[in-house]
């Protein structure tokens, strides 16, 4: 995938020797993150809480059922907590739908060309297509990030059972809070391998900085909005 925006390190080799990042500017890397974190989001919560109340009433009037779904995601060091999202299905819909979909994709069984999200999934309401295919279903995760267990940019927070699929090297991903949006969301959205999801991700943490951070955010608007792998 020849991108300049991605083009940052080499990851032939994941085993090799550890990406070197100063202890001092590391400190104050994730130091003013958080600050950043906390201002964006804050300011985010008052400019968009009209949409929000508008969501909560779709989703009231479209299906019975709670408004917010807790899902159990695997965090910074592996720590296990709960991530929030609209809900978008069915009361009680079975997950092991998407857990087979989610293995297929790991052994490279899915047609990549056409994206890897599960299509035509009968579990997801009215309302619930309309916010996964515009993201806005990921909105209650702002709470995760005041919270401490996510921030604005980092790998997504994955579910254990996508987990256990991976190899030793891809733990990596784990050295840092998952986010809200990420390196692959803007370049590839669903539309890349899950072995080159992994490798882009640790290619974030590896060249982590704060104008990558804002470089992300500002690409996640146009990513989001031309629905490119959503879905």
């Amino acid at each position: 995938m020849k991108n300049k925006f991605i083009d940052l390190i080499s990851l032939e080799r994941p085993e090799g020797q550890p990406f070197y990042v100063s202890p001092i500017s590391n400190r104050m890397y994730f130091i003013i993150k958080k600050i950043m974190d906390y201002l964006l989001t804050i300011t985010g919560f008052i400019l968009i809480s009209p949409l929000l109340l508008l969501i909560v009433i779709a989703i009231k009037l479209d299906s019975p059922g709670p408004i917010l779904f807790r899902q159990r995601r695997v965090g910074l060091n592996g720590v296990i907590f709960d991530m929030y999202k609209f809900r978008s299905m069915y009361k009680n819909a079975d997950s092991t739908v998407h857990e087979k979909h989610i293995r297929a994709f790991a052994e490279g069984k899915l047609d990549e060309s056409k994206g890897v999200k599960l299509k035509s999934d009968p579990r997801i309401t009215h309302v619930g297509r309309i916010l996964r295919e515009t993201s806005l279903d990921e909105l209650p995760q702002l709470l995760n990030i005041l919270k401490g267990e996510m921030s604005l940019v980092g790998p997504r927070p994955v579910v254990g059972y996508e987990a256990d699929l991976y190899d030793l090297w891809h733990s990596e991903r784990f050295n840092i809070l998952p986010g809200l949006t990420g390196l692959w969301q803007v370049i590839g959205r669903s539309n890349v391998s899950f072995d080159e999801q992994l490798r882009l991700d640790i290619r974030y943490i590896r060249n982590r900085s704060l104008w990558l951070d804002i470089m992300i955010l500002l690409k996640t608007f146009p990513a989001v909005l031309s629905k490119r792998g959503a879905g």
